[in-house]
């Protein structure tokens, strides 16, 4: 199955405090040729199921029909409502993924590749440039474009991408046995709901934007201290005394025990807002009910046996490594923290978390609504 299409531009920005393009001073993400780290995990992303070229245009057809008819039921459930039109959904194979999220990251790292030379903008050096971290970023994009069924992107774009990743949407509807037509749309409703949380709330996308910029912003002498506290963290894990919390798993996990704390507060807040992000769309998902999705508790009851079936050692360890599993207790965690919130106050109050940064939970809240009520509603 394969549907391509085109990629959107990247730029690249000035740090306010000192001149300095923010492309030299943000030295992994810099580093980045993110067009051969698409080019990259095209090469090495495996095929998706085999099907028909029939079968294959049905399901593009049906999941762009799909995309408009989720936007109605997503609106009726959630009250957030907008004058905007509903935009086409692009529908992707998996190695158009690869290349829409490469362009994406590249876009909000502003860290984009300039001229021809692959070399990322504001930096200096040769055809090189930026090549070693793209084939790592390549293969890891490759491996999780075979889980992605679909993503909304509010950074490309005037009204943001609906990315919907055909081959895997029909992959995992047969291995769970569920009705075609149902499941496409159960997983239009989920990504639908990510576009009407960003057009109903646009502070959203620069709140986002600015915490990434923090994670970025490193001097030289703290990305050696935090060198430091990675070789430590990694001794401590190895004797089994990694903490439980689902944030501390993973790439993420590391990230977080070593980071400076300007650094750690930022990714902290980009963890809730994803929790609360995700969350969200599963109780929306599920709260359409059968009028909407006739077969929905099947479908849900199958896809949550699917999330949590063991993978084998290899799947493990790169779940493990990309903080996959930690990601999965995203959305458990927030579909709980919304649907705790929803039954006790109605969606009309839970909608005030959209106000503005301070209404969105805190870490200590998304486990315990109650003290989120509590904090903003009184």
């Amino acid at each position: 199955m394969t549907i391509r299409q085109g990629p959107a531009g990247p730029g690249a920005t000035e740090s306010a405090d000192t001149g300095t393009p923010d492309s030299e001073r943000r030295t992994f993400a810099g580093a980045v040729d993110w067009r051969w780290a698409a080019r990259t995990g095209a090469a090495l992303v495996p095929a998706g199921p085999r099907t028909s070229r029939l079968a294959a245009e049905q399901a593009v057809a049906e999941l762009a029909e799909a995309s408009v008819r989720a936007e109605s039921p997503v609106r009726a459930v959630t009250g957030l409502l907008d004058d905007q039109p509903v935009p086409a959904a692009r529908i992707v194979d998996r190695p158009g993924w690869i290349g829409a999220a490469a362009d994406s990251m590249s876009l909000l790292t502003g860290t984009g590749i300039t001229g021809e030379t692959g070399v990322p903008a504001g930096k200096p050096g040769g055809v090189l440039a930026g090549k070693p971290a793209g084939v790592q970023v390549g293969a890891m994009l490759a491996f999780l474009s075979t889980a992605i069924l679909g993503q909304y992107d509010p950074f490309t774009g005037p009204d943001g991408t609906l990315l919907l990743v055909a081959p895997n949407i029909v992959g995992v509807e047969r291995a769970l046995g569920v009705t075609p037509a149902d499941f496409r749309l159960w997983v239009c409703l989920h990504e639908v709901t990510h576009r009407v949380q960003f057009s109903a709330s646009p502070w959203l996308s620069g709140y986002m934007r600015e915490n990434v910029e923090v994670l970025g912003d490193i001097e030289d002498e703290a990305t050696m201290e935090m060198l430091g506290r990675l070789i430590a963290e990694l001794r401590l894990r190895r004797s089994g005394k990694a903490g439980d919390d689902p944030n501390s798993r993973g790439v993420v996990g590391l990230l977080r025990a070593t980071q400076p704390p300007a650094q750690r507060e930022a990714l902290d807040r980009l963890l809730m807002l994803g929790t609360l992000l995700e969350g969200h769309a599963d109780h929306v998902m599920d709260a359409v009910g059968p009028s909407v999705v006739p077969t929905v508790e099947q479908i849900r009851s199958a896809f949550d046996r699917r999330r949590t079936r063991p993978a084998n050692p290899v799947q493990r360890l790169l779940r493990a490594l990309l903080g996959i599993d930690a990601k999965v207790a995203q959305y458990v965690r927030g579909k709980a923290f919304v649907d705790e919130v929803v039954d006790t106050v109605g969606m009309q109050q839970f909608n005030v978390v959209w106000t503005d940064a301070n209404t969105l939970p805190r870490t200590e809240e998304i486990d315990e609504p109650r003290r989120w009520i509590d904090r903003v509603l009184g």
